[in-house]
Parts: structure tokens; sequence; C-alpha cells
């Protein structure tokens, strides 16, 4: 019972046409997930960062808040002009935005999900990818900020009545990435602006902190940045985007990719073999690794350590998407997007590939939290055909498939990686099952085997010889007739079987003759 209690089931949550539904996860009976909910009517849904509370937005702008231990409503919050909605990373907030009619209307309102009572207000202008979700939390809650004017602010996470609690200066300031786990630093991106170079910083969010970056980078043409924390808050990657290509290579811009220590380490370029745009950048769930796809296609990927150093390449291909597996010892290489959906599956630990396949038109991808599945999902609005989901095994075998009219969504739910028996364990326990329903299907009926022998014991009917013209029946010995040689006589199988009898029968002659005499 225990070894229940520490490895949950998975979940997979489905949105289609008709709202959304809950599926029991992967591994299926009789190749069929099984529904735990059935098709609740929805605009949107979403799982807290832990899988502890599911938001499902409702028509007429309700906003359900569930508890994911037992799918039961904790609190619903009808909110007019409704426009975006999320919750915080434990669930204990939901932040909703609305459309403001005058510019002192507080549109972004913090919610207690437990209470229902409104804890923090403000006015925001607009909502950008920038600037959404207005609040940042770190995983656990503990720390609490926003992106403002020239600014960083933070907050109490545990009463937002105090206001600001701390501010940090930081002039031209247009995005934030605050680290996770724990919730230690916070990176800010300057962008360049009338000839002064654009900048990334890291500032500890700590109050008694001075307000002076602790590691900064910077650097000409650059419009947009990605931020990737790593876990355990050591490191920053940023891939750094300019819309032009100055050395016109590329008609997409250029990018480069930065890596940066929280203890100063390290600030720079991080070397890589191959020129052209960076695709996508991970870390593993340990955050001492992080793997890189990159270069001109084909594509280049590479795993790094924490000093930049590479510790193995995973080859070329048309690829453009890294996802590392939860438990860190699987990677899948993938190719989505524009490109057709090639796909490698590889042993980080025992460094060797460990298949191929393909899953055309994906447009989300991602391992279950146990890492022994993977699973892609055509999605409309992005593609409105070919809707469906396919789930594959860790080494890249189809395990399971299914189509739709319309799907909006799909995610697994949630689920702490250190809640799952080690991957090892589970290939094995996969392995014997295995084992055990092939001899259940070798043991089949006398007269399914029966019948099995009948169907082999008779052959193939064999394909009909491909169509050759009058003209090019001759052809052979007209060729050896101009080159000089014997011509080769093109003989069907009735008159090569009677040329064999002949000459089986001149040899039975020829040893009778021998004989008498």
């Amino acid at each position: 019972m225990a070894a229940i209690d520490r490895s949950p089931s998975l979940e997979i949550l489905v949105r289609g046409l008709e709202g959304f539904s809950l599926w029991n996860g992967p591994p299926f009976r009789n190749g069929e997930p099984g529904i735990k909910i059935e098709k609740v009517p929805c605009s949107n849904v979403n799982f807290s960062e832990d899988g502890s509370r599911l938001m499902v937005m409702k028509p007429d702008s309700v906003i359900s808040i569930n508890d994911c231990s037992s799918y039961k409503e904790i609190r619903s919050f009808q909110i007019p002009n409704l426009s975006a909605a999320t919750l915080s990373p434990c669930g204990t907030f939901l932040q909703t935005f609305q459309k403001a009619s005058t510019p002192q209307e507080k549109n972004v309102i913090l919610w207690n999900t437990e209470t229902g009572d409104p804890v923090y207000q403000q006015f925001q202008k607009n909502m950008t990818k920038a600037t959404w979700p207005s609040i940042r939390f770190s995983s656990d809650e503990v720390v609490a900020c926003r992106l403002a004017t020239n600014e960083i602010q933070f907050f109490d996470a545990h009463d937002f009545s105090k206001g600001v609690v701390h501010r940090i200066r930081v002039p031209g300031l247009a995005a934030i990435e605050l680290s996770k786990k724990p919730g230690s630093h916070v990176a800010a991106f300057v962008p360049e602006s009338k000839g002064v170079p654009g900048s990334i910083q890291i500032f500890s969010c700590g109050k008694d902190s001075e307000s002076q970056p602790i590691a900064r980078r910077s650097f000409f043409r650059c419009s947009t940045v990605q931020l990737n924390w790593n876990r355990g808050s050591t490191g920053l990657l940023a891939v750094v985007q300019s819309d032009v290509d100055k050395t016109n290579q590329s008609y997409y811009g250029e990018s480069k990719l930065n890596y940066l220590t929280t203890d100063g380490t390290y600030e720079g370029v991080v070397s890589l073999r191959k020129e052209g745009p960076v695709h996508d950048v991970q870390w593993s769930y340990s955050g001492s690794e992080f793997a890189v796809v990159y270069g001109f296609m084909p594509a280049k990927a590479t795993v790094f350590d924490k000093k930049c150093n590479p510790l193995l390449e995973l080859g070329t291909g048309p690829y453009n998407t890294i996802r590392w597996n939860p438990k860190g010892k699987f990677l899948c290489l993938a190719g989505f997007g524009n490109l057709p959906g090639d796909m490698a599956f590889w042993d980080y630990k025992e460094k060797k590939q460990l298949g191929t396949t393909k899953a055309e038109w994906s447009v989300t991808s991602e391992w279950s939290p146990d890492g022994r599945y993977f699973m892609t999902a055509t999605t409309a609005p992005r593609l409105q055909v070919d809707n469906g989901i396919k789930i594959f095994h860790h080494n890249g075998s189809l395990y399971f498939k299914k189509m739709f009219d319309k799907l909006y969504q799909v995610d697994w739910k949630p689920e702490s990686p250190e809640r799952f028996d080690e991957i090892v364990d589970l290939i094995k326990s996969i392995d014997s099952l295995k084992i055990e329903e092939t001899k259940s299907q070798g043991q089949g009926s006398k007269s399914s085997q029966a019948s099995m022998k009948k169907t082999s014991s008779n052959p193939p009917a064999q394909k009909p010889a491909a169509y050759r013209p009058p003209h090019a029946k001759n052809s052979a010995a007209i060729q050896a007739e101009l080159l000089g040689e014997a011509p080769k006589e093109a003989m069907s199988k009735n008159a090569l079987r009677n040329k064999k009898k002949r000459e089986k029968q001149k040899e039975k002659k020829a040893t009778e003759d021998a004989g008498g005499s």
C-alpha cells in the first residue's frame, strides 16, 4: 500500500468542442483510457503548477476553483468583462484581468481561493506576454513581485494588505523572470535604446540586499529575450533575439544563447559548434545540465554542464524542440511546427539513442510526470484538421492514438516527479507485464492455432509482372548485338522449366551410356 500512496496515478486533461474531460492516465486497461470526469462545458481550464487546484472558466464569466483530490468545487467567482485568469503555483490565489472602462478602475484583482475575498487590486492598461500574469510568484509562493515602470515591486505574499514592501529600481525595464525553486533571485531585461546596449541583470530578492545587480550581461542587436532559470536558482539561460540578421544569413534574424550564474562564476555567451539560430533550450530537472537545439537546418543538439562544457552530442537532423524527461534520464529531440515531426529518443545516462519515430503536425508535446510516457497533440486553432493525441513509450514506440473532430487543449495533471518510483524499476515492471501478455497470447485456442496454420500453408498470391511494351521485349538482344555480344534470350518460366528438364535427361542418358560401356 505504501508504494501505491507514493506513486499517484497519472491523469490527462482533454478539452474539445463540448468542454473538458479528465482521463485516467496510462497504463490503460484494454487499450482505452478510463473517463474520470465527463465533458464539462467551459471556455478554458488549467491546473495550478503543483496540481492541487483546477481552474475552470465557464460561460457567463464564471470561474470555478476545484480541489483536485476530489474535484469538488471550492469556490466560484462571477467576474464581468473577464479577459484572462490564472492560478498561483499552489492554488492559493486567483488572478484576474478585466477590460477597464476608466483609468481609475482597478482591473487586475488577486483573490483568495479559499475565502473568495480580494486581497490586492491595481490598474493595468493592457495585457501582453511580458506583463501577464501581473503578479509573479515563486513555486512555494514565498516571494511575490510585479513589473512596474522602471522598477520591480515586491509584496509580502502572506499579507498583501501591506502593499509594496520593497522596490528595485531598474531604468528602462521591459521584462522580468522570477526564479522558481527557490524564489531567491529575479532577472531583469532592459532593451537597447539610443545607442546604449541592452542588458540582462540578476538581483537578489532579499529585502535587506542592495539594489545592485549580482550579475550582468550587456549586448547590442537585441529586441526580445527568453529567460530560463534552473531548478535551484543558481543559473540563468537567456536566448537573446534580434529581428535583423546583419550577416543576411537568416530571414528570421539572429539569436545568441547567454548564460549567467548567481555566484558570478560565469557571464557570457555559450559557445555553440554550428552557426544559426537557437531553436530551443531546456534545463534538466536537477538543474545541473541543459540541452540546446541550434544552427541552420539540419540543426545540431548538445547537452552542456553548468560550466558550459559539452557532455553529449545528440547528432543533427530536422529538429527545433527538445524535451527533458522529469527524472533526467531520457530526452526527446523533435522537429515540430513547420518541420515534418521527426522524433529521436535518447537515454542520457547511458548516452545512447533508444529509437526514432514521427508525430506529424504536433502543436504541443510533454513528458508525463513519472517520465515513462511522451505525449504529443495536434490542436486548434493552430491546426483545424487532423486534431488528435499520441502517447509514446520512453523509447519512441507508439502506445496510444486518438483522433478528434476538434481538440483545443491536452495537459498532464502536474505531479512532483519525486512521488514516482525510479524509471529503471518502472521499465522492469513494464517488461515483465509484456512477457506475461506474450505468454497469454501464445496459449490461444486450438481452433485459432489451426486456422493460423491453415492460412500460413496457403502461399500469398504473387503480384502480376510489370507491363513491358512490345518494342522493349527484344531490347536486351538488340543491345547485345550492337555491342558485339552473344544475345541473351529472354525466356518465360515454362521455357526455363522445360530447358532444365531437357538438361537433366541429357545428364541421365550420358551416365547410363557411360555405365553400359
